[in-house]
């Protein structure tokens, strides 16, 4: 039987070092054959999330400087953050269901350019109305959603 995202989110890991990158992830390091990577765990990225206050919003980007900082590497998995924000966001929604009041504000991390996640639960329409609530205008671009001037309401964990 699968995993409830509940599950996923409180497995018990610790975040890993890659001092030896696989050769296709050396493109994310600039060709650096001496770059580093911390993939870090569901847990921490959730921490990181619960710390975006209303009124603020967040990119991928931002989360992932923000642990190779911390971890003095070249840079944080760009797959295995994104892999565990959205877990992190069907963590809540199934603690909301389950009558929990006060969940992780998933809803404010944004992707890369300040666009909304299709994969987090509801997809990008129901990222929408959640910031809409809160304050944000949402604009399209083509199909995809943004947040505009997100820029000026950015937190940097």
């Amino acid at each position: 039987m699968a995993k409830t995202a509940i599950e996923k989110l409180n497995e018990d890991k610790q975040p890993e070092i890659k001092t030896k990158l696989p050769p296709g992830a050396l493109s994310w390091v600039n060709g650096d054959p001496n770059g580093t990577m911390v993939i870090s765990t569901p847990q921490e990225i959730d921490g990181v999330l619960q710390r975006v206050p209303k009124g603020k919003v967040t990119t991928i980007t931002e989360v992932r400087a923000h642990l190779a900082k911390k971890y003095k590497t070249t840079i944080a998995c760009p797959v295995t953050t994104g892999i565990f924000m959205n877990i992190s966001a069907h963590a809540a929604e199934e603690m909301r269901a389950q009558g929990r009041k006060r969940v992780t504000p998933y809803w404010r991390a944004l992707k890369a350019g300040g666009e909304l996640n299709d994969k987090f639960p509801g997809g990008a329409a129901a990222q929408r109305v959640r910031l809409e609530a809160e304050g944000f205008e949402v604009v399209a671009k083509g199909k995809r959603l943004f947040v505009k001037d997100y820029e000026r309401c950015l937190f940097v964990p």
